[in-house]
Parts: C-alpha cells; sequence; structure tokens
C-alpha cells in the first residue's frame, strides 16, 4: 500500500480513538454525578456545571483553535490538544473538592476543544467527497461506541472503584492517542499560514459565551439576567467586528452566502439542544428516584448510544447517495417522537419502556448525525475545513450548553437548591416533563431547519464549495 493510504488509515484511527474518548468521558460521568454529589454534598443544579464547566470551555476556544489549526497545522493543534485533555482528567481525578473539580474540568476542555477543532478536519484533508460520507459515519459511530460503553463501564467502575477512576482511565488513553498521532500521522494540514489571528473577536466570542451561559444558569435572579443580557451585546459585538476583521476568526461568508452550511448548522445546534441533557435527566431518574444502582442504570441507558452506533455508519453511507438533507431530517423526526414517549415519565414507568424510547431516540440521532457532517463538511472548500468543522463542533458544544442549561434553568424555578431524593421525587419529575415538553418544541424547529438547508449536490457550483479535491492534499514537513 501506498503512502496515500497509509496516511488514511492513520488519520481513522487516531481520529475515531479521540471521537470514542470525549463521549465517553461525559457519558460515564453522567453515571457518576449522584456519586460526585454525595461525596461533596452538592445540589443538583451545582452537579450540572461539573458537566457543563467542560462543554463552556470547549465552546470558548473551539473556533479560536480551528483558525490556528487551518493557520498552524491541524496535525500540531490535535495532538497537544490529547496532551492538554489527558492533564485536565488527571487533575479532575484528583480534585479535593467540587471547585477544584470544575475548574480541573475546564482545563479538561481546553483540550477538548483542540481536538474536536481539528479532527473531522484532518479526515475530511485526507478523504475525497465520494469517500467522506463512509469514513465520517465511522467517526460518527466511534462517538456513539464512546456513547455506549460510557454508561455501562463508568457503572462499573463508579460502583466498583470510585467515581475517580473514571478520569484516570482516561489518562493513558489520551496519552496513547496523542504518540501514535505524533508518530505515525505523517504530514500536516493547513490552508492559511500567511493570515494573522484574530486576537479581539476570540476574546469578545469567550466573554460573550461565558457570560450568555453562565447568566442563563443563574435566570431568573436580576444577575442570571444581567449577564445574559452583557452575553447577548457582547455576541452581538463580536459578529460586527467580524465582518470588518481583516482575519476573522469565524469566516461569516460561510454562513451569509452558503444556505446549507447555516441551516446544517442551525439544525446540529438545535438537534443537541433538545436531546442533550436525556442522559443527565435519565441518570437522575433512575438512581435518584427509582434507587438503580450505577452498574445498572449504566446498562439501561447503554439502549440509547448501541443503536446509534450500529446505524451511524449506514446512515453515513446512505448520505454519499441520497441527499443529506433528507436522511437528517427523518432522523430528526423520530427524535421528536422519542422525545415525546419520554413526557409522561413517572415513579413506576416500566423500565422496558424506557430503553424502548431510548433506542428509538438511538436510531433517530444515528440518521441525523453523520449525514448532517456530511453536509456541513461538503459545503465548504479546503481552505475551510478546520473552521467548518469547528463551527460545528461549537453547534455541537452550544448545543449540548443550551440543553444542561434549559434543564439547570427549570431546576432552579421548580427545585431550588435541594438535591434529588426519593423525598424530592414528585419535584424532580415535574422539572425532567417540563424539559422534555420544551425538548420536543425545539426538535420539531429543527426538522424545518433540516429541510431548508437544500440538496447539497445542486450547490456544487457554489462559490464557497470546492472541486473533487486530489486524495491527499497534507503538507509534508
Amino acid at each position: 500500500m501506498g503512502e496515500t493510504s497509509t496516511t488514511r488509515r492513520v488519520a481513522v484511527l487516531v481520529a475515531t480513538c479521540s471521537s470514542f474518548l470525549t463521549p465517553f468521558m461525559g457519558s460515564a460521568l453522567n453515571i457518576a454525578l449522584p456519586s460526585i454529589g454525595r461525596e461533596f454534598s452538592v445540589s443538583a443544579l451545582l452537579q450540572g456545571w461539573i458537566s457543563t464547566a467542560y462543554l463552556l470551555a470547549s465552546a470558548m476556544f473551539l473556533v479560536p483553535f480551528g483558525k490556528l489549526a487551518d493557520q498552524r497545522g491541524r496535525k500540531r493543534i490535535f495532538v497537544w490538544g490529547l496532551v492538554v485533555y489527558a492533564a485536565g482528567a488527571l487533575f479532575s481525578g484528583l480534585a479535593s473538592s467540587a471547585g477544584t473539580l470544575i475548574a480541573a474540568r475546564a482545563v479538561q476542555g481546553v483540550g477538548g476543544a483542540m481536538i474536536f477543532g481539528t479532527g473531522v478536519a484532518i479526515l475530511t484533508s485526507v478523504f475525497p467527497p465520494q469517500e467522506r460520507g463512509r469514513v465520517l459515519g465511522i467517526n460518527v459511530a466511534a462517538v456513539y461506541v464512546g456513547l455506549s460503553v460510557g454508561p455501562f463501564l463508568g457503572g462499573v467502575l463508579t460502583q466498583q472503584w470510585g467515581w475517580r477512576s473514571i478520569f484516570f482511565l482516561n489518562v493513558p488513553l489520551a496519552a496513547l492517542v496523542a504518540a501514535l498521532a505524533a508518530g505515525k500521522l505523517r504530514g500536516e494540514w493547513r490552508a492559511a499560514e500567511s493570515e494573522g489571528f484574530d486576537w479581539p473577536g476570540s476574546v469578545l466570542y469567550g466573554l460573550g459565551l461565558v457570560a450568555l451561559i453562565y447568566g442563563f444558569s443563574r435566570l431568573p435572579s436580576a444577575t442570571g439576567a444581567a449577564l445574559t443580557l452583557a452575553g447577548i451585546l457582547l455576541l452581538t459585538l463580536f459578529t460586527l467586528w467580524e465582518r470588518r476583521a481583516r482575519t476573522p476568526v469565524l469566516e461569516l461568508n460561510l454562513f451569509r452566502h452558503n444556505p446549507a452550511f447555516t441551516f446544517s448548522n442551525l439544525a446540529a445546534l438545535i438537534n443537541y439542544s433538545a436531546t442533550s441533557a436525556v442522559g443527565f435527566l435519565l441518570s437522575l431518574y433512575l438512581q435518584s428516584v427509582r434507587g438503580v444502582t450505577p452498574q445498572r442504570a449504566g446498562v439501561i441507558l447503554l439502549a440509547q448510544p448501541v443503536i446509534q452506533a450500529l446505524f451511524s455508519p449506514l446512515a453515513g453511507w446512505i448520505s454519499d447517495r441520497v441527499e443529506p438533507r433528507i436522511v437528517a431530517s427523518t432522523g430528526m423526526a423520530l427524535t421528536v417522537v422519542g422525545l415525546a414517549l419520554l413526557y409522561p415519565l413517572g415513579p413506576s414507568t416500566a423500565i422496558p419502556y424506557v430503553v424502548g424510547v431510548l433506542a428509538l431516540l438511538g436510531f433517530g440521532f444515528a440518521l441525523f448525525s453523520s449525514p448532517n457532517t456530511n453536509a456541513v463538511m461538503s459545503s465548504v472548500d479546503r481552505a475551510h475545513y478546520g473552521i467548518a468543522s469547528a463551527t460545528l463542533g461549537t453547534m455541537r458544544l452550544t448545543g449540548q450548553m443550551l440543553s444542561m442549561g434549559i434543564v439547570m434553568l427549570i431546576f432552579a424555578l421548580f427545585m431550588g437548591e435541594t438535591a434529588v431524593t426519593p423525598e424530592t421525587a414528585a419535584r424532580f419529575l415535574t422539572s425532567a416533563r417540563a424539559a422534555f415538553g420544551v425538548f420536543v418544541v425545539l426538535c420539531i424547529l429543527g426538522v424545518f431547519a433540516s429541510l431548508a438547508r437544500g440538496n447539497i449536490r445542486a450547490n456544487h457550483q457554489h462559490p464557497l464549495h470546492a472541486p473533487a479535491p486530489t486524495p491527499f492534499t497534507g503538507r509534508k514537513q
């Protein structure tokens, strides 16, 4: 096999492994959150911040690192991201309080941003358009394998060795992938070396996102309202600045002149906003309301990601032959049905019913995710692969944050600072139903956003869409 084939194989291996790590961590941690809450004596609201700190840090840095990857090299940022991610996992495992754990999770989130903004971009750089759906399907399947293994293994680790073991397991895994990428991935990919870096835009973006999400979680207090408005103002200033910047950190032309890119990203934002907190809510429900052990809760939650992992490669393959908007919109519609079926969740809901609904959600997610990723990456030219990958990752992370933000806001309204216990089960279930109702409405809007993107194949002559690239475009160092 030639050098090109070797490079492709290694690129798929390291991108797939890194795509496994971060969702594995997140889904395993969902199972461990009740145990962490008990050890540090924190409320359900603060437990939510253990997940949100990671997501917020990732979202803050994802777009800037995507731009830096296009300028300095996607492999370089990818490898360093794995190193930072491993360090954050180590510090999280050693945390002595909820505050230090949240800070360590933020460090891990910075590493996650460096990984998210480059892994898919490297794959898209190496593979031609006609093969992207397949490899992106494999990559998305790795995400879902991580989501699949996470609840089960997280439950076993938490029950047998404590929640810290989840973080300690991630350290050698991330270090191994970093070593493999540094030593075996031959080549570097960059497309905008001569451009400067937009520091003012990056600062406005990061501060605006922090103020918006933190403020959102503090609503309906006056402080929360003020921070939310400040976040909206800063992000508005960021948009105005980017329109005038010589080398913007976010290429707004990708949105202004490319409806396929715009609506595919909007669909991703809505999908993750409507679905990401489901695992968090069901983990609390199973363990704190139903009294299920962490290990058994992990097995129950396995239903959704297993179905995702099984069907994602098939969905990616189909999206190489059928318009991605058709496949993705069908998946979003199935997700609406699944979320609606969770609305009547009660203290005696049959566990097989919960498993069946999770399986339906998993099938809907599989049909949506890889075709949607294919649509985003196929709608831009190769010079924008890094920023397109980072933008899509930002939609995912921002959606995950909004999903958690919606839940934390509902908790603040219905539960206050109380923990989820059998005594507060009624208030928790009221909160969960309110959240599922909001998610259903969001997902219905997402179906329309997904359909509005238009046909990717009809847009091949779009000025921001590249002609078919050569199989290997890596720049040798």
